[in-house]
C-alpha cells in the first residue's frame, strides 16, 4: 500500500530530446560556414572571380529565406520527425555533392539548394521545443540549441580547416555531408512526439503539460487545422504583436550576419590587423555570445521561477541585449587594438544576450500555426543575411567603416523599440477558428 502512494517521478526524456537538437544546430551551422573555409581553395581549383565567389556566398541566403514560409508550414503539416529527417539528409546531399563539382553553376545550384533545405530547420526546432518544454523551462532550452550555433562558428572553423588540410577541399564537403547524412537517420529512427515517445511516462507528460507545452498532434482535428492555407498565411501577418517579433529578429540577425560576413574585412582592411591576429581576435566576440546567449535563457527561466510575469522575464534579456549591441558604435571612436575588440565582445555579447527570441514565438504564435509563425519570423529575420551585407558594401564605398557601424546600431535600436511598443504584453494570440475547434473537443 505504501509503494502504491509514492508519487511517480518524472522522466527526463525532453533533456535528450534538447541534446539532439542541439547537435542539428552545430551541424547546420557547419554547412553553412564550410564554404568559408575551403573558399579560396575553390577559387584557385575552379580558376572562380571574386564576383563569383561572392555570388556562391549569397546563393544560400537567397533560397533559405525564400523558403521558410512554406518550411514553417510543413512542420505544421507533417511535424518535426519526418520534416527534419527529410531536411537533414537533403540538405547533407547538396552538401556531399559539392565535394564534387566542377565548374560555378553546379556549385552555386548545390549552394542555392543547401539553403532551400535547412528552411525548415529553425522552425523545427521550435515546435520540438514548444512540444517538450512547458513555460518555465522553454528560454534555457532555446537558449541551449540556439548556442549551438555561436559554438559551432567559434569552434568548428579550426576543426574544419584541419579536416580540409588531411582530405582537401572536395574531401571537406564529403565528410562534413556524410556526418549530416548518418544524423538524420538517427532522427527519424529516435524522434518521437512526447506523446509517442516510448521512454516518457506520465509524469513528464503531465509536468509538460501543466506547464503549457504542446504534447500531441495527433488528432484528426488538429491535422485538419495544420494544413496550410491562405487564411492562415494572413492570420500570421495580421496581428501587431507578431510584428513587433518579426522586425526584432530582424534586428538581432543584422548584427549576427555582421559577424559572419564584414567583421574580418573590418579588422584587416579598416583596422590594419594581418590575417593571424583578425583569426584569433575574431573568436573572442564569438565565445562572448555563446555565453550571452546561455545567460539569457538561464536568466529568463530564473526570473520566471521567481514569480516574474512571463512577458517580462522573457523581454527582459531580449531589449537589454538589442540595447546594449547598440555599443558596436563605440568601436568608431578608439584606435587601440583591444578597445576595438571590446566594443565588439560587448556587442556580440549582447547579441547573444538577446538571441532567445524565439521563446516569443512560442508564447505568442497560435497553437496551431507555431509552425508557419516561425518560418514568417525566421524568414524576416534571415532577410538581414541578405539586405545587410549589401547595404554594408554601399556604405564603406567611401572608404570609411563607421557609418556602417551606426547602421547596425540603429536596427538594434529599432529591434529593441520594438519589442518595448508593438509586442506590449506576451499572450498567446488567439484565432477564431481555434477558439472554435476548441470549444467543439470540450463538447
Amino acid at each position: 500500500m505504501k509503494a502504491a502512494n509514492v508519487k511517480q517521478k518524472p522522466t527526463k526524456v525532453r533533456i535528450r530530446i534538447l541534446m539532439f537538437i542541439f547537435v542539428c544546430v552545430v551541424i547546420n551551422y557547419m554547412d553553412r560556414s564550410n564554404i568559408s573555409v575551403a573558399a579560396s581553395l575553390i577559387g584557385e581549383d575552379l580558376n572562380l572571380s571574386s564576383v563569383q565567389l561572392g555570388l556562391i556566398f549569397s546563393a544560400f541566403g537567397w533560397s533559405y529565406c525564400a523558403l521558410q514560409i512554406p518550411g514553417g508550414g510543413l512542420v505544421d503539416r507533417f511535424g518535426p520527425r519526418l520534416v527534419y529527417a527529410f531536411s537533414l539528409i537533403t540538405w547533407s546531399l547538396a552538401t556531399l555533392f559539392q565535394g564534387f563539382v566542377r565548374g560555378f553553376g553546379t556549385l552555386f545550384g548545390l549552394r542555392l539548394a543547401t539553403g532551400a533545405f535547412e528552411a525548415p530547420a529553425f522552425p523545427t526546432n521550435n515546435r520540438v521545443v514548444t512540444s517538450w518544454f512547458p513555460e518555465q523551462e522553454r528560454a534555457s532550452a532555446i537558449a541551449f540549441y540556439t548556442s549551438g550555433q555561436f559554438a559551432g562558428l567559434a569552434f568548428l572553423t579550426p576543426a574544419l580547416s584541419a579536416v580540409q588540410h588531411l582530405v582537401g577541399w572536395r574531401g571537406l564537403f564529403i565528410v562534413t555531408g556524410a556526418v549530416g547524412l548518418v544524423w538524420g537517420i538517427i532522427w527519424y529512427c529516435f524522434y518521437r512526439d512526447p506523446s509517442q515517445h516510448p521512454k516518457v511516462n506520465q509524469a513528464e507528460l503531465d509536468h509538460i503539460e501543466k506547464g503549457g507545452g504542446i504534447i500531441s498532434r495527433s488528432s484528426t482535428i488538429e491535422k485538419k487545422k495544420s494544413a496550410f492555407n491562405r487564411t492562415h498565411f494572413k492570420q500570421v501577418l495580421s496581428h501587431r504583436k507578431l510584428w513587433g517579433i518579426y522586425i526584432g529578429q530582424f534586428a538581432v540577425n543584422s548584427t549576427l550576419w555582421f559577424f559572419l560576413t564584414w567583421f574580418p574585412t573590418y579588422l584587416v582592411k579598416y583596422r590594419g590587423l594581418n590575417f593571424l591576429q583578425s583569426g584569433f581576435l575574431a573568436s573572442l566576440p564569438f565565445l562572448a555570445a555563446f555565453f550571452g546567449v546561455l545567460l539569457s535563457g538561464f536568466l529568463s527561466d530564473f526570473l520566471v521561477k521567481k514569480g516574474i510575469a512571463s512577458g517580462v522575464a522573457r523581454k527582459t534579456p531580449i531589449i537589454i541585449g538589442l540595447f546594449l549591441s547598440i555599443s558596436i558604435i563605440g568601436a568608431n571612436y578608439v584606435e587601440q587594438t583591444s578597445l576595438i575588440i571590446l566594443f565588439m565582445t560587448i556587442a556580440f555579447f549582447s547579441n547573444g544576450l538577446a538571441s532567445i527570441t524565439w521563446v516569443l514565438v512560442s508564447s505568442l504564435a497560435p497553437k496551431h500555426l507555431i509552425g508557419l509563425t516561425g518560418g514568417v519570423f525566421n524568414f524576416i529575420g534571415s532577410l538581414a543575411s541578405v539586405i545587410v551585407p549589401i547595404v554594408i558594401g554601399l556604405l564603406v564605398n567611401g572608404g570609411s567603416f563607421a557609418p556602417a557601424l551606426v547602421f547596425i546600431g540603429f536596427l538594434a535600436l529599432t529591434g529593441a523599440l520594438s519589442y518595448i511598443f508593438l509586442v506590449g504584453k506576451v499572450e498567446r494570440i488567439e484565432m477564431k477558428d481555434e477558439v472554435t475547434d476548441d470549444h467543439h473537443l470540450s463538447m
